[in-house]
């Protein structure tokens, strides 16, 4: 068990989806008492049933906590938990921090450290990646940058919630970029995946034989691992959805148009995404960019 420092009993989470419930949980568990807040009462709920300490909106749980963890979808989001109605930002104390570990344009990341700094608070941009199981088993790994005041007053929190912390520099910034490189990736991944696995149906192969002898395979990857065992399962539950990677490949293209930077194959997957999101997917799990392909049979659920 991770050891508290000294001045952090209490600590805040916004956010308890896929990645923000487990990230909690991980906090529990290393001794923190953890107050939450989410748009989903009965998301809270189920967590404070299990010890955490329910808050009504993110100025509450500013008001009990010196350490915010903003586990969210994108910036607007963040925006509103910040600045908005019943905001975070204007009910914490000077010298607090905000942990943001969404991912975000790295500009904006920047701004934002500037603009808590105004008001005296300490950020780190930390956007997070893994999944939600090793989310919820603190093994996930969490791409930081923020000035050593941030780290400072982070204490323990950073290792109770992942297995590998990267310091990318000491101001906000370098992990939203990192975060933007592993997303690019991970789309690609995925969108290959999927093109590779609809091409062997198109074959007339069965899916099982593909995924067994791809994953033993030099053409296996994490991502065709992880997710085309989704399609043979026929389970389309979003763990992260298509719409995650329209907007993070956007944010992606967003990235390298900045700076008339190619992205040839980032560009296509987003397409693919955008494809299968305008054709009734968004919602459903990002291995559903597949069925986007014509003329395929894929693997249906047990009746």
């Amino acid at each position: 068990m991770n050891e508290l420092p000294g001045n952090i009993g209490n600590i805040g989470v916004i956010g308890l989806g896929a990645m923000g419930r487990g990230m909690a949980a991980s906090l529990r568990r290393a001794g923190y008492t953890v107050h939450v807040c989410d748009v989903r009462s009965e998301a809270t709920q189920a967590f404070v049933a299990e010890g955490g300490v329910a808050c009504a909106n993110p100025a509450e749980l500013a008001a009990h906590c010196e350490v915010l963890v903003s586990v969210l979808v994108n910036a607007a989001q963040t925006e509103v938990v910040l600045f908005g109605e019943g905001g975070a930002a204007a009910a914490m104390q000077p010298g607090s921090l905000f942990i943001m570990c969404s991912t975000v344009d790295p500009n904006w990341s920047v701004a934002l450290e500037a603009r808590l700094a105004e008001r005296g608070l300490l950020y780190l941009d930390a956007p997070i990646s893994g999944g939600a199981a090793k989310a919820a088993s603190g093994q996930m790994t969490m791409m930081t940058a923020g000035t050593p005041a941030a780290y400072a007053k982070a204490g323990g929190a950073l290792d109770a919630m992942a297995a590998k912390v990267y310091k990318l520099g000491e101001k906000a910034g370098n992990g939203s970029k990192v975060k933007i490189i592993n997303q690019l990736l991970a789309g690609v991944h995925i969108a290959a995946a999927a093109e590779a696995m609809a091409l062997g149906l198109r074959e007339g192969v069965a899916a099982e034989d593909i995924y067994e002898v791809i994953t033993h395979s030099a053409g296996n990857s994490w991502m065709f691992e992880n997710r085309m065992a989704h399609v043979l399962a026929a389970d389309y539950t979003p763990l992260s959805a298509v719409d995650i990677f329209v907007k993070d490949l956007g944010l992606v293209l967003d990235t390298a148009r900045a700076s008339k930077f190619p992205l040839p194959l980032s560009a296509t997957a987003h397409q693919m995404f955008m494809q299968a999101s305008t054709a009734g997917y968004a919602k459903e799990d990002d291995s559903a960019v597949i069925k986007i392909f014509p003329g395929i049979t894929l693997p249906q659920a047990p009746a």
